[in-house]
């Protein structure tokens, strides 16, 4: 039996090439062992079959963001836990990717936190450019929720959801709110965090029993089925 040895030295070894480049085969995931993608260059191989796509190349992979459709009560750390190649979405012109790596899920940062009681759209991003844009315009970045309530709205309540609450004694930005049905209210909402939702509707006599986000500015969450997730595609913006 052969010794076994790290996967980049392998693939050094059959290219020829160096080992940094190895490595970028590697986490590009062009590199197969027993027929599947290996995309750690320190995993140790002694007499597995390694195969290298004729198509590699060492360009780092480009970094990306992804969007989840988040169950209730799962936090979003919990959700970026669970993505895997089996509950990835695709949809045509929608967030294929030829692969799917590990260092998809690496170094990603969450943006525009939702409470765990909520379920919807989360985003997590590798992107500078995202990640700046729903960081210093978050402010200015309108989200769009569904909100399901019980109780007896306030005389005049929607209008005072609208723009007439105040928080430790400062007036909250105008938002827009409607009814959906007899139970379901509908937010979009600038400069104010979906965690503020359930207290914004005590104050009119309603109880939050259920909230989703669908929307984060240009960007809704459409067709994304629960649980599931997908890359922003090219084109895409928020």
């Amino acid at each position: 039996m052969a010794e076994p040895e790290r996967l980049s030295k392998r693939v050094a070894a059959m290219v020829p090439c160096s080992r940094s480049e190895a490595e970028a085969f590697i986490e590009g995931g062009f590199v197969r062992v027993d027929g599947r993608v290996v995309d750690v260059p320190q995993h140790r191989v002694g007499d597995e079959r390694v195969e290298i796509d004729p198509k590699a190349n060492a360009v780092p992979a480009e970094p990306v963001t992804i969007v989840v459709n988040k169950p209730a009560g799962v936090t979003s750390e919990e959700a970026l836990a669970s993505l895997n190649a089996g509950n990835h979405f695709t949809e045509a012109g929608h967030g294929g990717a030829p692969r799917i790596l590990k260092r998809h899920f690496l170094h990603q940062t969450q943006l525009l936190p939702l409470p765990t009681p909520a379920s919807g759209l989360i985003v997590f991003s590798q992107m500078r450019g995202v990640i700046r844009h729903l960081t210093e315009d978050a402010l200015t970045t309108e989200q769009e929720l569904i909100v399901q309530v019980d109780g007896k709205i306030a005389d005049y309540g929607l209008v005072r959801l609208a723009h007439g609450l105040k928080f430790e004694g400062r007036a909250l930005p105008p938002i827009k709110v409607s009814w959906q049905n007899e139970t379901r209210l509908r937010f979009a909402l600038k400069g104010i965090a979906p965690d503020f939702v359930p207290w914004m509707c005590e104050q009119v006599g309603l109880r939050v029993t259920a909230a989703k986000r669908i929307r984060i500015g240009r960007f809704p969450m459409a067709g994304l089925p629960e649980g599931r997730w997908r890359f922003l595609a090219a084109g895409e913006r928020f």
